[in-house]
Formats: structure tokens, C-alpha cells, sequence
């Protein structure tokens, strides 16, 4: 394994430690941190141990001359990281080995560390808002946010950081902002944003023109699972006879409106209605596919963080740990995820990253062979 190929994008970081005090360098500490998250480690204590039973591979690699440090040390210097420095690298290192394609859909939503509060102040809970590319199920970037609230302005700092060129971006409708979409075009892309009653105006608008919506403008699909029956329509209509109503909207093109129907296992029924405006020219196939892959981001991200990794049940909230950790998951299902060598689930991958060095060296060059293709 290249080890060169891999700090070229992380070794910069800088390390807040008094230089002549350092024995275990801040690049080893990291890179021992990303390993034993992909083996599915959780805690510092873990980490520790991946270390010790894989120490001879770290040192082989010409990582920990003087040895492994204990968990409260890794604690203390992962700590330290400044986040910004982190997220940057990680940035660097995703346009390196994900190039976007032409129409890929970027879903954008925030999600909560809920073990991330200092145990003194339970308000203290961190937000990572995250931008998840569907097509390969790889984390573009994330940026952290103090509140739920605060998603309206961790999104344009997360756009900011990506090349979203010839994309198409969808956000929920704390994201329906007219900044936010006018930054989406400005960088090249275009937006599908989820409409609500925070939109007033643009809602009202959006449904009356969707109201006697044409069948020939629509496809639909039928699901079963679960002990329900689901069914959805998607309706789509070029945004044309109501643009002069929205000109703050800049772009906009497309209105469309997802038409869900449930029955349940009790014989209950329920009928929802989901709209949104975009700046794209949809048709429905589309229209529905850009939709439900949305809707990814929880099932094949937020939800492998919680259920796979363990996200919500980590502890740790010490200086910058909870956000320089969160960016580490993110970067180890990344590499999990770009290991196609073995067709195996998420968490199969890191039971045999965590077994077997030869196999974790597999995921890691996952990610380093692809700098070589971008």
C-alpha cells in the first residue's frame, strides 16, 4: 500500500502540539483512527486495540516507530484536529476520487450526533449537514451546524465546497431557500427543492397549478412489504405559466408533485402529497427518480451510521472529537463502499478489514487506486 499516496492529502493537517514534546506523529494517530473505523472500532479504547493486534502491518508501513500510544492519547490528539483542516482535506481527497457525472443527483440533509452533547449542557448536540452523491453512495462533504435551525446557513457553506456543475441538487424544505437555489445555478447545477408551508406564497402557487394535473404527465409505481401496500404517483409540469408569479425563483422550470398512498396491516389508509419546484427539465421518469433517490440518503447514509456504525450511540463530545470522528465515518464508508472486490454488506466488510490487514489494505486502496483514474 501506498502510504505516500494516501498523506498526500491528509499529512498536511496541522499538529497543535509543541513539536519537540511529539512522539507519536499526528498523521499516524489519524491514519490508525480511519483503519479502525473501517474495522468498525467506536471508541478510543477500541481504536487502542485494533491497534495492538495490527501493529506489526502499521509498523511495516512505517507508521508507530516508538510504539502505540494508549486510547487516552489518541483521545487527546484527535481532540485537537482543527475540524476545518480536516473537512478540507477530506473535501480534496472526494473531488480526487469521485469525479461527478452529468446529471448525478446530490442529496443534501442534516442529521444528528446524539451522544455528541458535553454531559453538562444536553443542548450541546451537533448537527453534520452532509451531501451524499446517490449514484455510488459516497459522502461529497459535510459541514457542522449547532441546531436544526441552522441548516439554512450550513447549506450554501456546504455548496460552496462542492462542484455541484452539471448536477442536480435536492433539499428538503428547510433547504427551500431563494439563496440557496440561486447559489445552485450560479455553480453550474441545478435544484430540486421540496416545498412547504415555509414558502407560503410559492406553495399555494405550486399547488393550484398542480391541482388538474394531466395523467399523461405522470408515472407511477406499486410496492408491498412490510404487512402494507404502497403506491406513488409523480406528476411533473414545465413551470412556464407561473414563472412570472415566482421570479425570485431563478431558473425554474419544473413543478412536480409526488402522490403517495399507504394501507396498512389494520386496513388504515393514509394519502400524501409532496411538491417541488426545480430548475431542471424534468420528465417524470426522472422526476420520480430524483425523488426516491433523495430519500437515500436516510436508508444508505444516515442510517448505516446509526445502525452499522454505531453513530448515535458514540459518546464522545471532547474538544473537536465528535466532528473530526463523524468526518472519519464518513470517510470510511467511503472507502467500504468504493471496495467492490467483495460483494458483501457494510458490515461484513469491516468484520474482515478488522480480521484480516490484507483485506483492510484492500479497502484503503479502494479509495487510493481511484486517485490515479480522476
Amino acid at each position: 500500500m501506498h502510504i505516500d499516496s494516501f498523506s498526500q492529502h491528509f499529512a498536511v493537517i496541522q499538529d497543535p502540539r509543541q513539536s519537540a514534546k511529539i512522539t507519536y506523529p499526528l498523521f499516524d494517530v489519524l491514519f490508525l483512527t480511519v483503519c479502525a473505523t473501517i474495522a468498525g472500532m467506536d471508541g478510543w479504547e477500541d481504536i487502542e486495540d485494533f491497534g495492538e493486534a495490527h501493529l506489526d502491518w502499521l509498523q511495516s508501513k512505517g507508521l508507530f516507530r516508538e510504539g502505540l500510544p494508549v486510547h487516552d492519547t489518541i483521545a487527546r490528539v484527535v481532540s485537537s484536529v482543527e475540524p476545518s483542516q480536516f473537512q478540507d482535506c477530506f473535501l480534496k481527497w472526494m473531488q480526487a476520487v469521485s469525479a461527478s457525472s452529468e446529471g448525478e443527483l446530490i442529496a443534501i440533509d442534516g442529521k444528528v450526533l446524539r451522544g455528541s452533547y458535553n454531559r453538562e449542557d444536553r443542548k450541546s448536540t451537533i448537527h453534520m449537514v452532509s451531501a451524499f452523491a446517490t449514484a455510488n453512495g459516497v459522502v461529497m462533504g459535510q459541514v457542522k451546524t449547532q441546531e436544526k435551525s441552522n441548516e439554512i446557513t450550513a447549506i450554501p457553506e456546504l455548496l460552496k465546497l462542492l462542484d455541484v456543475s452539471g448536477c442536480l441538487v435536492s433539499i428538503d424544505a428547510m433547504g427551500c431557500q431563494t439563496d440557496i437555489a440561486s447559489q445552485i445555478v450560479k455553480q453550474g447545477g441545478d435544484y430540486l427543492l421540496a416545498v412547504k408551508g415555509n414558502q407560503e406564497n410559492l406553495a399555494k402557487v405550486v399547488q393550484k397549478a398542480l391541482a388538474p394535473v394531466s395523467q399523461k404527465n405522470h408515472t407511477s409505481t406499486i410496492g408491498q412489504g412490510h404487512g402494507r401496500v404502497e403506491a406513488h404517483e409523480y406528476h411533473v409540469l414545465p413551470a412556464t405559466d407561473i414563472a412570472a408569479e415566482l421570479p425570485v425563483w431563478e431558473g425554474l422550470k419544473t413543478i412536480g408533485v409526488a402522490i403517495g398512498y399507504r394501507l396498512d396491516s389494520t386496513g388504515k389508509e393514509s394519502l400524501d402529497y409532496r411538491y417541488y419546484i426545480s430548475s431542471a427539465e424534468l420528465t417524470p421518469e426522472r422526476f420520480a427518480d430524483a425523488v426516491r433517490g433523495h430519500w437515500e440518503i436516510e436508508s444508505r447514509l444516515h442510517w448505516v451510521l446509526d445502525v452499522t456504525m454505531n453513530e448515535d450511540a458514540c459518546q464522545i463530545y471532547r474538544g473537536n472529537a465528535a466532528e473530526v470522528l463523524a468526518g472519519v465515518r464518513h470517510m470510511a464508508l467511503n472507502m467500504l463502499r468504493l471496495e467492490t472486490g467483495k460483494k458483501a454488506s457494510i458490515r461484513r466488510k469491516q468484520k474482515m478489514a478488522a480480521m484480516n490487514s490484507a483485506y483492510l489494505e484492500q479497502v484503503i486502496l479502494a479509495g487510493i487506486n481511484r486517485l490515479g483514474k480522476n
